[in-house]
């Protein structure tokens, strides 16, 4: 699966980085950055569902 996280739209609540921290990390500007771009581990899935603001994009 390839992940991404729009920046501007991201509010940096940490909610993925919770969920899956090999994947994601907030920054020290308050926004998630994706540590892994390619992955298969679901918790990715689960982290874009659970985004308040659906930052997180993951493609098949």
């Amino acid at each position: 699966m390839k992940v991404r996280v729009d920046e501007a739209t991201c509010i940096g609540c940490g909610v993925c980085e919770n969920l899956c921290p090999d994947v994601f990390k907030v920054g020290d500007d308050m926004k998630a950055k994706v540590l892994q771009a390619e992955t298969d581990l679901d918790c990715a899935k689960d982290a874009a569902d659970s985004c308040p603001t659906s930052a997180i994009t993951v493609e098949e």
